[in-house]
């Protein structure tokens, strides 16, 4: 395995060098989601130039999604065997220059071949990042630190639908992939000048940094290491649980700009409306259930399990409400369900780097990261396509909710066989 420098002797220099990975990594995620629903807010554009279908529109999600995962296991590999700083640096500068190259995109099947090389980049930095934190902050600061880290999501994706939106209908659908590429490179070379990477699993329980280490073949180590993560229960149930919750947001997220379109709403604000939401109710969403599960470990074991659960259970009300309410219903109900499926973020994939070792842990958010796109957001886009294409558009988002049930229902059931914690927080 790939030396990594070793911890800051000094407990001031270590914090200091651990929070400054901590706010470049949560930026650079911040850029990765803003390039990642720039498309929901320009699609009715793509979709008037290329006069294509619900379906096909669709398909641009699952082609990324399919290269994404299909990355994962290699991208996994590398993460635990070299360093992650570069592998970062690389994939931030790769998802720039594909961005900047969309210009050349006149084609829908460029298009497409556009979105599936952006997924390899994307998915290399998902993985390398958690697990590049979690070698900064020992077992009980995880959930929070992944808390701030995963606060891009609704963020970027806000602001993603913004610049699509104000950007693309000034400057056309093209434009705001430019615009997202620059912070990207910029945060590139600052990680590459400023941030030192600790060694690999430095802040775990010593008898947890190494799976298999006295297993020289390589090969032979990620078959056992494989086979530990399938029988690993409770990485099982929050993986699995994870990927229904991805089912529903990827599905809601895609498809939501064109449901209130084409349920009234001026096509001028739905961008700035669905920024708003997203932003204040998946921010607060966010920050609430790491709060919450942070105060909860406290009392139980399982409450990164139990917070997740509960934000998936809890979520499908309102979100039967937006879909099949009234229309003067749909915007507070979509708040009320953003803000309850983000409540989960932190806590669960906290829960997921929490039950591996971090010998593997590249490889166990690859495995996660494959699972909860291969059947979450990759096919959920095409499904509800193919289902509005049918009936309505409405009908096809109502899938989204048997999903958030299903995903309660495998959370709870992790909450039974969740890891203890080898520390006790002290902090408050």
């Amino acid at each position: 395995m790939a030396a990594t420098s070793k911890p800051a002797s000094n407990p001031t220099r270590a914090i200091a060098g651990a929070t400054l990975a901590l706010v470049l990594l949560t930026c650079l995620n911040f850029v990765n989601y803003i390039d990642r629903y720039i498309l929901p807010g320009v699609q009715e554009l793509v979709k008037r130039e290329f006069q294509v279908s619900d379906s096909h529109i669709g398909s641009l999600t699952f082609w990324f999604f399919l290269t994404y995962m299909l990355a994962a296991p290699a991208t996994g590999w590398l993460g635990d065997h070299l360093p992650r700083k570069p592998l970062i640096v690389a994939c931030a500068l790769l998802i720039s220059a594909i961005n900047i190259l969309t210009g050349t995109v006149h084609t829908f099947d460029s298009l497409i071949f556009r979105h599936a090389i952006l997924g390899i980049g994307e998915a290399s930095l998902g993985i390398f990042a958690p697990a590049l934190l979690a070698d900064f902050y020992p077992e009980d600061q995880r959930n929070r630190v992944l808390t701030i880290f995963y606060t891009a999501i609704p963020v970027g994706a806000a602001l993603g639908y913004l610049i699509g939106e104000l950007v693309g209908s000034r400057y056309g659908w093209r434009m705001p992939f430019y615009v997202s590429a620059v912070p990207g490179i910029l945060i590139a070379f600052l990680i590459l000048l400023l941030m030192k990477e600790p060694a690999r699993g430095a802040s775990d329980e010593e008898a947890a940094v190494e799976a298999h280490s006295n297993e020289k073949n390589p090969v032979k180590r990620a078959f056992l290491s494989a086979l530990d993560l399938a029988s690993n229960a409770p990485y099982l149930y929050a993986t699995l649980g994870m990927a229904m919750v991805t089912f529903s947001l990827g599905g809601i997220s895609a498809w939501m700009p064109s449901f209130l379109e084409r349920s009234g709403f001026s096509s001028s604000s739905v961008g700035i409306t669905l920024g708003a939401i997203t932003a204040g109710g998946g921010l607060g969403g966010t920050a609430v259930g790491g709060w919450l599960a942070q105060l909860w470990l406290r009392r139980n074991h399982s409450a990164l399990y139990l917070v997740s659960a509960w934000s998936a259970a809890l979520a499908v009300p309102p979100a039967l409400l937006c879909f099949f309410g009234p229309r003067a219903t749909m915007l507070p109900a979509l708040a009320v369900a953003m803000f309850l499926i983000f409540l989960g973020t932190g806590p669960l994939n906290a829960a997921i780097i929490n039950a591996v070792p971090a010998g593997v842990r590249s490889t166990a958010i690859a495995l996660e990261l494959f699972l909860i796109h291969a059947l979450g957001d990759t096919p959920s886009p095409k499904i509800i396509g193919m289902v509005s294409d049918r009936s309505t558009l409405a009908t096809g988002l109502g899938v989204t909710l048997i999903t958030l049930l299903v995903a309660a229902v495998l959370l709870f059931l992790g909450a039974r066989v969740a890891p203890l914690h080898h520390r006790v927080e002290n902090d408050g």
